[in-house]
């Protein structure tokens, strides 16, 4: 498959690395911020855009913190009719399947922590469409989910089943 080649296929999720499904970026100029930062999205800061930032009348003084934000980052393994292999799926494919943001995900395991785990139980055996894509990086390891359609008539997002297995309504 060439780099600009995409292919669709249908596959069946088998299994989602429960334990990181989001990662931190910068809100104004998306870069990935280290992992390492265990600290909330709003306290944050960015080195590459760190200067440049200035909303408001007061220029920031070395150091004005940048705002994050959480995106959707999920490793899965899904079935094919001819082979089991590893997708990326990253936060606009992942949004169709969760139902929500990442950050409203992980607000809501802050208050039901196994919420990862069940969200990949609640995925596993689940039938896709995928549209796949090789990767841009020359350093990343798996196919991109660059667009998926769950084929089940009676399809419910992720964060949708949480709410009901917790009762908790949704905020509309």
């Amino acid at each position: 498959m060439d780099v600009d080649k995409r292919t669709t296929t249908i596959c069946t999720v088998v299994a989602i690395d429960h334990t990181a499904l989001y990662y931190t970026v910068c809100s104004f100029c998306e870069r990935t911020l280290p992992e390492t930062n265990t600290a909330p999205p709003s306290v944050t800061h960015c080195d590459h855009c760190n200067f440049t930032r200035n909303t408001s009348a007061v220029p920031h003084r070395g150091g004005g913190g940048s705002t994050s934000k959480r995106l959707f980052r999920v490793l899965m393994s899904v079935a094919t009719e001819t082979k089991v292999f590893e997708v990326v799926m990253f936060d606009r494919a992942a949004r169709v399947l969760f139902g929500c943001s990442a950050q409203d995900f992980v607000d809501f395991a802050k208050l039901h922590p196994f919420s990862g785990e069940t969200a990949s139980k609640i995925l596993e055996g689940e039938m896709l469409k995928v549209t796949l894509s090789k990767p841009k990086n020359g350093n990343a390891q798996h196919q991109r989910v660059v667009s998926v359609v769950p084929l089940k008539s009676g399809f419910r997002p992720v964060m949708d089943t949480l709410r009901e297995l917790h009762g908790v309504r949704p905020d509309c």
